[in-house]
């Protein structure tokens, strides 16, 4: 099938990945401008009190993000089937489901959050003194969650329909837009943490709007439709909806478990060190997304080739991408480390100046929590390798061990162990752990293929 001048199933799967791999990544590094940017410019303009504040919500922002990832990985997953297969038209209703009814879902979502935010808030473990400004942040920014979900499904349909570049435009012109409007709304009219929730939703709303604009003016292949509502049609859409959420729950997940990592360690660093701590450890938590950005790109650029091979019957040529995906991921890791570890005094005061309590613990912290990046990139990529080829079952609970079982059970042990080091190493040690168990299962299914 010739879409854009991408043909899946003959073109080498070697330029094919690379095609997909640089437009992809870079967008999902534009995507983290949108996460490191609120930080530098709160961290700076607004004190390390706020930051910790807005750490303390930042799992609603994973909750967006991964209901995003969940519907886009699995309505792109379902839809590159059925493109193998030839059905055009049950892709494009495919896509248009995974957009829509999300969309409505998240809205109704965004008003019970805000009419709920006492009990958010506790239950989200909110110190009394940074009850008031986690308040203002949270307030602000669910007002976006439905916007920053759609903002992550169109990337995958845009990307399906062969134009990963576009995506990637657009990801760069709403992160510029959020930084510009930080300053502005930070620096300049004092809007504080409101301010920077408003900048970074109308970047979502103006990448939301740009890319809606291409699938109904200037898509390739694939359209959006008008859904049916007669009752057939809802019990078809709700079936539909419900495979794709078998599919995509793992990203989800995925991103609940960055939300475990921020409230099991915003806990921990309260029991042991304080809100110093809790302020030093949401810079780990700022860089921690922009990191699974970058993974998630990489095994978002092998998708659609592990998608379509799988619906073509032609599985070598998925895992031929899943070993370039594996290979590129590591290689990311073992340099962002090291990066890490040479600048973490640079990294760090992007976020805080140096007399700031919690400037130290960061600095001296930081190096040990980028020991797990290496690991992480392998278990990303190989979970969603499973969701590619339909087995979401599996890829649901390897996600479940690493994002929530190992890590509490890390972040439980480890600090009684080694004091302060052993709670900034827990993230690693279960990433560790997570990845000594897939190279184990991909192995066992090599030998038995042989």
């Amino acid at each position: 099938m010739q879409r854009d001048s991408i043909d899946y199933r003959s073109t080498a799967v070697g330029k094919l990945f690379r095609r997909f791999l640089f437009p992809t990544v870079m967008g999902m590094v534009f995507s983290a401008v949108f996460v490191i940017t609120d930080g530098i410019f709160v961290g700076r303009g607004i004190g390390s009190d706020a930051l910790a504040a807005v750490n303390i919500v930042a799992p609603l922002f994973t909750l967006g993000t991964g209901l995003g990832l969940m519907f886009g990985m699995g309505g792109s997953v379902v839809a590159s089937v059925n493109l193998a297969q030839g059905k055009r038209r049950v892709a494009e209703i495919n896509i248009t489901q995974s957009l829509v009814i999300p969309a409505l879902l998240i809205t109704v979502l965004s008003a019970l959050l805000i009419l709920g935010w006492r009990p958010m808030l506790a239950l989200l473990g909110t110190p009394d003194e940074l009850m008031v400004p986690a308040r203002e942040y949270l307030v602000w920014f669910t007002l976006f969650l439905a916007p920053l979900a759609v903002f992550n499904i169109l990337m995958f349909i845009v990307r399906l329909d062969g134009s990963p570049r576009f995506a990637m435009a657009c990801n760069i012109g709403a992160a510029l837009l959020n930084i510009l409007l930080d300053y502005l709304f930070i620096f300049e009219f004092g809007w504080g943490l409101a301010g920077a929730a408003v900048a970074t939703g109308i970047g979502y709303i103006l990448g939301s709007g740009v890319m809606l604009w291409y699938m109904f003016r200037r898509s390739r292949t694939l359209r959006l439709v008008k859904l049916k509502t007669s009752r057939k049609s809802l019990h078809l859409t709700a079936r539909n909806l419900g495979y794709m959420t078998y599919i995509g729950f793992p990203a989800l997940l995925s991103e609940l478990a960055i939300s475990c990592l921020m409230v099991v360690g915003n806990y921990t660093f309260i029991r042991y060190i304080g809100k110093d701590g809790v302020a030093a450890y949401s810079i780990a938590c700022y860089i921690f997304p922009i990191i699974f950005m970058v993974y998630n790109g990489i095994i978002q650029s092998a998708q659609p080739i592990i998608s379509y091979s799988h619906g073509a019957g032609e599985a070598q040529r998925g895992r031929d991408a899943l070993r370039m995906a594996l290979g590129t991921a590591f290689l990311c890791g073992i340099a962002v480390f090291g990066f890490t570890w040479l600048c973490s005094p640079w990294i760090v005061g992007l976020f805080l100046t140096p007399d700031a309590p919690a400037y130290a613990i960061a600095v001296r912290g930081l190096p040990w929590f980028a020991a797990g990046y290496p690991f992480f990139g392998i278990n990303v990529v190989t979970i969603g390798y499973y969701q590619s080829i339909e087995r979401g079952r599996l890829a649901t609970w390897l996600t479940v061990l690493r994002g929530i079982v190992l890590m509490t059970l890390c972040f439980l042990v480890l600090p009684r162990l080694a004091g302060e080091a052993g709670i900034w190493l827990s993230v690693p040690a279960a990433e560790l752990l997570e990845t000594l168990l897939l190279l184990a299962m991909l192995g066992a299914g090599h030998r038995a293929r042989r």
